[in-house]
């Protein structure tokens, strides 16, 4: 089992950008075979999912943040990024990276489960 890891938050003021990282907790283990995710989830709300990118680096974007929000592999595959620009109060959440050993198919990723992190808080005022 893969044990994504999260980094990145912070505290941020409206107009202003983040970039969340995610690797795996064994040293140089790469993502390269599976489907990743970003997920957030507010307080009193839903996970929900942000950004998902396939093996083949296709990727797919919540309607809320697209256009602002990009989400991209490095260092071979071994850190998955979510660049985050224009963050809004809505943006606020804790951000979760899930790696699962599937395929994406329409908005999400399908065929195993998900493999979540711990987390990294993202909050931004007005």
């Amino acid at each position: 089992q893969v044990q994504p890891v999260e980094s990145g938050g912070g505290s941020v003021r409206s107009g202003g950008s983040l970039r969340l990282s995610c690797a795996a907790s064994r040293p140089g283990f790469t993502f390269a075979a599976y489907c990743m995710g970003w997920f957030r989830q507010a307080p009193g709300k839903e996970r929900e999912g942000v950004a998902h990118i396939d093996s083949d680096g296709k990727t797919k974007y919540a309607d809320s943040v697209k256009g602002r929000f990009t989400i991209s592999q490095g260092d071979g595959k071994r850190i998955l990024y979510l660049q985050m620009n224009s963050l809004e109060p809505e943006d606020t959440a804790m951000y979760y990276c899930a790696a699962m050993q599937g395929w994406l198919l329409g908005d999400s990723c399908t065929g195993g489960q998900n493999n979540w992190g711990q987390g990294t808080q993202v909050t931004v005022s007005s």
